[in-house]
C-alpha cells in the first residue's frame, strides 16, 4: 500500500509518499481501505515538532487521525458483517495512520456512514463535525443572538455559520481574503469582514449594525480573537476553541476584565467537550446524522494523498477554505509530482 511517512519533525516537506507494507488488523480491529483522510491543524503542529499540550509521536510515523472508507479486513473477535461496510472513524489522538490507502483501527471506533453522505463529508463530520456539535450545544444559540464567528471560512467555521443561521441568529463571519469572504456569505452569514484590512474592527461594528454581539465563537485566539470578543455587550458569551493566530495562544480574559465587561468566557473544547452527556461517540453520531439530514453541509477542499505536504503548506499559510481532505484514490496520478 501507499502512505505518507514522516521520518523527522519540521517543514511540510517532511511528509513523504512511500510504498509500505499493508497492515493486518489485530484482535478487535478492522482494516479500512481509505477513501478520504481528514487533515487537522493539530496534524501540522505535531509534524513541526511542537507539543501544544500533546506528546509528540514516535517517528517514523504516518499522520492522520480521521478516516473514511470501506472495511476490507477484520481481526479476531470482530463480526464479519463489517466487511464491505462504508465507515468513518476517529483513529485516536495518539494512533494516527489515516494518511494512507489503508488504515487499521479499533472496531469500537467505527460508525457506519449514512446513505447519501459522501466520503469527504463523512470524514469531516467524524472529527471537525463532532467538535462543531459540541460547541453548538454549549453555545445554545437562539434567534435572538447576534453571533461573531472567527476563522469563518474554515472547516469548523463554515459549520458554525450554517448552524447559527439555522437557529435564526444574525451572524457575521471574520475571514482573511475576498474569496474566503465569499465562502462565508455562501454559508448564509449576514455579514463578512476581512480581518487582514486596517481598521477591520470598525468594519465589524458596521456589519453588526452598531449593536453589540451576544456570542463570539473564537477559533483563532490571540489579538484577533480578543478584538472579536470585545464586540460583546453586557451578558455576552465568549466561547473559544482554537489558537491559529500568529501568537499561537487562546484568547484570554482576566476575572477582573470579565467582571468589568460583564461577559463570560469559556473553553469549549478539551474537558468541556469530552464531558458532554453521551461523550464523544454521541457527538460523532449526531454530526453524521445532521449531515445526512442536511442540517450541516461541510465545505471541503481536497488534495491527492501524494500531495499531503502541499495540503499542510496550504493549511498553514491560510490558503485553504473549509475542511482539508486527502484522497488516496487520486494519489497514483500524483505520485512523485509533489512531496
Amino acid at each position: 500500500m501507499y502512505a505518507i511517512r514522516q521520518h523527522a519533525f519540521g517543514a511540510p516537506d517532511m511528509l513523504v509518499y512511500e510504498e509500505v507494507d499493508t497492515p493486518a488488523p489485530g484482535p478487535g480491529e478492522v482494516r479500512v481501505a481509505v477513501t478520504a483522510a481528514g487533515v487537522h491543524v493539530m496534524d501540522t503542529v505535531l509534524r513541526a515538532g511542537r507539543e501544544m499540550g500533546m506528546a509528540l509521536p514516535r517517528l517514523p510515523m504516518t499522520p492522520g487521525r480521521e478516516a473514511a472508507g470501506v472495511v476490507d479486513a477484520v481481526g479476531a473477535g470482530v463480526a464479519e458483517e463489517w466487511l464491505g461496510q462504508r465507515v468513518a472513524a476517529y483513529l485516536g489522538h495518539e494512533r494516527n495512520g489515516g494518511y494512507a490507502t489503508h488504515a487499521v483501527t479499533s472496531a469500537d471506533s467505527l460508525h457506519r456512514v449514512p446513505d447519501g453522505v459522501d466520503d469527504d463529508t463523512a470524514v469531516t463530520m467524524i472529527g471537525t463535525g463532532r467538535t462543531a456539535v459540541g460547541i453548538l450545544e454549549q453555545a445554545a444559540l437562539s434567534a435572538g443572538d447576534v453571533v461573531v464567528v472567527t476563522a469563518a471560512a474554515g472547516g469548523l467555521g463554515t459549520l458554525l455559520v450554517q448552524a447559527a443561521r439555522r437557529a435564526g441568529a444574525v451572524v457575521v463571519g471574520l475571514a482573511g481574503s475576498p474569496r474566503k469572504l465569499e465562502v462565508v456569505r455562501e454559508q448564509g452569514a449576514n455579514g463578512a469582514v476581512d480581518y487582514t484590512l486596517p481598521g477591520w474592527e470598525e468594519h465589524l461594528r458596521e456589519a453588526l449594525g452598531g449593536v453589540p454581539s451576544t456570542v463570539v465563537l473564537d477559533g483563532v485566539g490571540g489579538r484577533l480573537g480578543r478584538a472579536a470578543a470585545e464586540s460583546l455587550g453586557a451578558g455576552g458569551r465568549h466561547l473559544y476553541f482554537g489558537w491559529v493566530s500568529d501568537e499561537g495562544r487562546f484568547t484570554g480574559f482576566s476575572p477582573e476584565e470579565l467582571e468589568a465587561y460583564g461577559i463570560t468566557s469559556q473553553l469549549a473544547v478539551g474537558p468541556a467537550l469530552f464531558g458532554l452527556p453521551g461523550g464523544i461517540r454521541r457527538l460523532e453520531e449526531t454530526a453524521l446524522r445532521w449531515a445526512a439530514q442536511g442540517r450541516l453541509s461541510p465545505v471541503v477542499q481536497s488534495f491527492p494523498l501524494a500531495r499531503a505536504a502541499r495540503a499542510h503548506h496550504a493549511l498553514e499559510t491560510r490558503a485553504t477554505v473549509g475542511k482539508v481532505v486527502l484522497r488516496p484514490e487520486a494519489a497514483a496520478a500524483s505520485r512523485g509530482q509533489e512531496r
